[in-house]
C-alpha cells in the first residue's frame, strides 16, 4: 500500500515542537523523507531516532529559520524539496493590552514570523518552480482573519504571514506550486503552563483553563487533536489536494466559523 507522500522530500522548521515532531512523523509514516530543522538538536534528534525506530526516513539539522544563509545552505544541502513547512516559535506575546505594550513586544512575532516564511518559503520554491511542482506550508491560529482582546501580537503576526502567502501562490501557482495554510489553536497536546505563561505572562489561565475555555467556545466542544492538524497537513502536501491553493484550511473544532 502506498503512502500520500511516497517519494516526497519534506523540510519541517520547528521539527522538534510539538506539532513539528507529529506532522514529521505523520510525513514520514506517509512516505515522504522529512529534514527536521530547529534550534535544539537534541529534540530534533529524539524525533528524528524515532522516526527511523518506525521505519521512515528521518535527517535533522541544527538551523535558525532567522538566519538567511543558514536556510538557504540548509535548502542546497537538502537538494530536492517537495514540500517545505514552517512551524518555528514566533515570539508572540498576548494578554496585555495594545496600548500598554512595548513596541519591541508587538514587533517581535511579525518581524520574526514573516522574516522566517519568507527565508524559508523563498529557499524552497526557487527549485519547485524549476521542477513545476512543490508544496509551500504554514500554520497560524486564525487571529489576523478576526480581532479579539487581548491578543496582543499574535493578530498582526498571523495576518502578516497569512497575506505573504496569498501573493506567493499567486505568483507561483503558474509554475504549479501550490501555497497552503492551516488555522488551529488550542492543540490539546502540546498547551502546558509554562508555554502559556510565556505567551501570555503574569495572570495567564492554566493550561487546564485554557483547553476548557477552548473546548467550551469551540462547535465541536473540543479542542483541535495534534492527529488533526497532522493528518491535514498530510493531505495538503498530497496529490490529492492538488486543487488547493493560496488558502487557509480551517482545523479549530469550529472555534472559528468561517
Amino acid at each position: 500500500m502506498t503512502g500520500l507522500l511516497d517519494g516526497k522530500t519534506a523540510v519541517i522548521y520547528g521539527g522538534g515542537g510539538g506539532i513539528g515532531s507529529a506532522v514529521a512523523r505523520t510525513f514520514a509514516r506517509e512516505g515522504a523523507t522529512v529534514h527536521l530543522a530547529g534550534r535544539t538538536r537534541s529534540t530534533l534528534d529524539k524525533v528524528a531516532d524515532e522516526i527511523r525506530t518506525a521505519g521512515g526516513s528521518a535527517h535533522a539539522a541544527e538551523l535558525d529559520a532567522t538566519d538567511e544563509a543558514a536556510v538557504e545552505a540548509h535548502a542546497a544541502a537538502v537538494g530536492r524539496i517537495d514540500i517545505s513547512f514552517n512551524l518555528i516559535s514566533r515570539g508572540d506575546r498576548q494578554g496585555i493590552p495594545l496600548v500598554e505594550m512595548t513596541t519591541d513586544d508587538l514587533l517581535r512575532a511579525p518581524a520574526t514570523g514573516l522574516r522566517s516564511s519568507f527565508l524559508t518559503a523563498r529557499a524552497a520554491a526557487r527549485g519547485m518552480i524549476e521542477r513545476g511542482s512543490g508544496v509551500i506550508l504554514h500554520l497560524n491560529s486564525a487571529s489576523g482573519a478576526g480581532a479579539m482582546p487581548g491578543m496582543g501580537s499574535t493578530g498582526p503576526a498571523d495576518a502578516a504571514i497569512e497575506s505573504f502567502m496569498r501573493y506567493l501562490a499567486t505568483e507561483v501557482g503558474p509554475a504549479g506550486v501550490r501555497v497552503c495554510g492551516i488555522w488551529t489553536a488550542g492543540v490539546a497536546e502540546t498547551l502546558t503552563d509554562e508555554n502559556i505563561a510565556e505567551v501570555g505572562g503574569e495572570g495567564a489561565p492554566t493550561a487546564r483553563q485554557a483547553l476548557e475555555m477552548i473546548a467550551g467556545m469551540a462547535a465541536l466542544r473540543r479542542t483541535p487533536r495534534l492527529a488533526d492538524v497532522a493528518e491535514t497537513a498530510a493531505f495538503l502536501a498530497s496529490d490529492r489536494a492538488g486543487g488547493i491553493t493560496g488558502s487557509m484550511t480551517n482545523v479549530t473544532a469550529g472555534l472559528v466559523l468561517r
